[in-house]
């Protein structure tokens, strides 16, 4: 029976920084593609939701509220991705404490009404999976038929995790 109770507490001991431990991100299985596939948040870590962040005036001298005032879908991608940068770090996070991403994007008119997901991979990619910064999010991307302004084909929101 001691040697039972003994067990016992060993095993939960052993257990306890399991519990306690970073956030655990699952990849895709049998793929590289470079979003996490599950996301796993301990007991007692912060979540932080970040409002939708949309992309910055690319080109100053296009016409105003166009398309190539913001740019195509990557630009507008970076863009967005650099404003959520910028909110994380003012609040004392980075883009590897991202555990959740939601992207809507607009079909680019250039592309027939069709979505750019390459675009916007391209973007993404520089912020995400890369040596610097490997830490992947669990992510949704769909089109929508517009955002708040008529030139913006990017608008992402994320979720961040305070270490």
């Amino acid at each position: 029976m001691t040697r039972s109770i003994l067990v016992a507490a060993t095993l939960l001991a052993m257990a306890a920084p399991v519990a306690a431990s970073d956030v655990v991100r699952h990849k895709l299985p049998n793929s590289n593609f470079p979003i996490a596939g599950a996301v796993e948040v301990p007991a007692g870590k912060t979540l932080v939701f970040v409002s939708g962040a949309v992309p910055p005036i690319a080109d100053a001298n296009a016409p105003k509220d166009s398309i190539q005032a913001y740019g195509d879908t990557k630009t507008q991608a970076l863009g967005a991705l650099g404003n959520i940068e910028k909110q994380l770090k003012a609040i004392g996070l980075t883009m590897g404490d991202v555990v959740k991403m939601q992207v809507f994007l607009v079909g680019d008119p250039a592309k027939g009404g069709k979505l750019d997901m390459a675009g916007f991979t391209a973007a993404y990619s520089q912020y995400f999976g890369t040596a610097a910064q490997p830490n992947l999010p669990a992510r949704s991307t769909m089109q929508v038929a517009a955002l708040v302004s008529p030139a913006f084909l990017v608008e992402i929101e994320v979720t961040a995790v305070r270490p």
